[in-house]
C-alpha cells in the first residue's frame, strides 16, 4: 500500500477525511446559525468529551461553516493562567476584519474598533508598561465604553457593540473557545454576563465553546442561569456504522477496501473513539501488502499503533506528571476504568484524601483528570487507565 496517499490523519484537532458520526451536531449548529443571521434568540453552543473525541475537529468544522456564511469568526484557546480578556480582543478584532469590507459605514467600523482597543488596553493584570497593546488598530482608543477594568461590564459592552456591527451586514458573529474548561473561574463568570445580555437583546452575537466533560459544572458554579445561556452537546464514541465509515469512506476515494472482519478487528482495537480510529487506520493501510485490507493485515499493524498511542497519545501525558501525580493515576487506574470516589483512590494508597488534594488539583489544572461529580475523579483520555496498567509502578 502506497503511504503517500494514505488518507488518514491522526492529530491534534486535524480533520479527518470522512467526519463521521456528527450529523445531529452539525445539524444544530446549522440552526443556531440561521436564527441568530434573523434576529432570532438562541442559545451559545458548548460541545463536551473527552480527550481524542473530536471536539477541536467539530469546533472548526463549525467556523467554516460560520464562514461560509459570511459570518465574521475569531477563535481562542483558553489557558488557566491568562485572562481571556487581550486573546478575546484579538479574535475580535480577527472577525470585524472579516466584516469591515462590506460594511457601508467605515466610520462604525472605526468606532468599534476604537471601543475594542480600550477593552484589549484597560488590563489590571497586564505587566506594567504593556498597556500600549495595539493589534495594527490605527483609531484612537475610545472612552467611558468598554474600559472599566471589570471584565463583567466591559466584556458586555464589547460583545453588544460588535453584534451590533453584525446586525447592520444582517449576519452574526461567532467567536470560539476551544479548551474553554481553562478559562479563570472569574472570567467564565463574566463570559456568562456578557452571553445572558446578548441572550436577551437577540444579539447576534454566539459563544461556541468546547472543553472537557466538566465545563458544563464549571460554567454552572459560575452562573446559576448558564443551565439555559447554551446548547450542550456531549459528543462520545462513534457508533459501530460511524466507525466503520470513518475509514471505508477515505479508503474507497483511494480504491482501496477492508474486508468486514478487519473492521471488526478495527472497531474492538480503537473501540469507537474517533483519534484511535483514525491511528490504527493509518498503521493498518502502511503496513497491509494490498486491498482489501484484512484481519490479518490489522494484527500485525495493531501492536504498531499501540506503541505509537503509548509514546505519543498517552506517554506524552503521563511524562508531565510528578511522581506523586504518577502515583494517584496509578491508583486510579486500579479501581477501574469508570469514574472512581476520591475517597477509594486514597484509601488504595494508604493515605488521608486531604493530603492528596494537591496532587489531584494538580491532575485537573494539568487536564489529566476531570471531577465527574462531586466527590469522583475520572481520566480526561479514554483508555488511559489501560495504558498505566501495562506500565512498572
Amino acid at each position: 500500500m502506497d503511504p503517500v496517499r494514505n488518507p488518514y490523519a491522526p492529530g491534534a484537532g486535524q480533520r479527518p477525511p470522512e467526519l463521521a458520526g456528527r450529523d445531529r451536531e452539525l445539524q444544530q449548529f446549522e440552526v443556531v446559525l440561521e436564527r441568530v443571521a434573523r434576529g432570532r434568540p438562541e442559545r451559545s453552543m458548548v460541545v463536551t468529551g473527552l480527550r481524542g473525541v473530536g471536539k477541536t475537529v467539530l469546533l472548526n468544522t463549525f467556523k467554516s461553516m460560520a464562514i461560509q456564511r459570511l459570518w465574521g469568526t475569531g477563535k481562542i484557546e483558553a489557558r488557566p493562567d491568562q485572562s481571556i480578556r487581550r486573546p478575546v480582543a484579538a479574535a475580535l478584532h480577527m472577525a470585524i476584519r472579516e466584516l469591515a469590507p462590506r460594511h457601508r459605514g467605515p466610520e462604525r467600523i472605526d468606532e468599534f474598533l476604537g471601543v475594542l482597543k480600550a477593552f484589549a488596553m484597560r488590563d489590571p493584570g497586564a505587566a506594567k508598561g504593556t498597556s500600549h497593546w495595539s493589534p495594527g488598530i490605527d483609531v484612537p482608543a475610545s472612552r467611558g465604553r468598554a474600559d472599566s477594568g471589570d471584565l463583567e461590564i466591559d466584556l458586555t459592552e464589547l460583545f453588544v457593540d460588535a453584534a451590533s456591527v453584525a446586525t447592520d451586514l444582517g449576519v452574526g458573529i461567532a467567536l470560539f473557545i476551544d479548551e474553554m474548561q481553562d478559562v479563570p473561574a472569574l472570567d467564565v463568570s463574566a463570559l456568562c454576563a456578557a452571553c445572558h445580555e446578548l441572550s436577551q437583546t437577540s444579539g447576534r452575537l454566539i459563544v461556541v465553546g468546547a472543553g472537557l466533560p466538566h465545563l458544563p459544572s464549571v460554567l454552572s458554579a459560575s452562573k446559576s442561569y448558564s443551565e439555559r445561556l447554551f446548547r450542550y452537546a456531549r459528543i462520545d464514541r462513534l457508533d459501530r456504522e460511524a466507525a466503520d465509515l470513518a475509514l471505508i469512506a477515505p479508503a474507497q476515494e483511494e480504491g482501496v477496501a477492508f474486508t468486514p472482519e478487519a473492521l471488526d478487528a478495527l472497531y474492538e482495537a480503537a473501540d469507537g473513539y474517533p483519534y484511535f480510529v483514525q491511528a490504527y487506520g493509518k498503521v493498518a493501510w502502511d503496513l497491509a501488502p494490498r486491498s482489501p485490507i484484512t484481519a490479518e493485515d490489522i494484527k500485525v499493524s495493531a501492536p504498531e499503533a499501540e506503541e505509537e498511542l503509548a509514546v505519543g497519545f498517552f506517554g506524552s501525558r503521563y511524562e508531565r506528571a510528578t511522581p506523586a501525580e504518577r502515583d494517584y493515576m496509578h491508583a486510579m487506574a486500579q479501581l477501574g476504568d469508570e469514574p472512581v470516589p476520591t475517597a477509594d483512590v486514597a484509601d488504595a494508597l494508604g493515605r488521608k484524601p486531604s493530603s492528596l488534594s494537591p496532587a489531584r488539583d494538580s491532575l485537573i489544572k494539568k487536564g489529566l483528570i476531570y471531577s465527574a461529580e462531586r466527590g469522583q475523579i475520572a481520566f480526561t483520555v479514554p483508555h488511559f487507565g489501560r495504558f498505566l496498567r501495562a506500565q512498572p509502578i
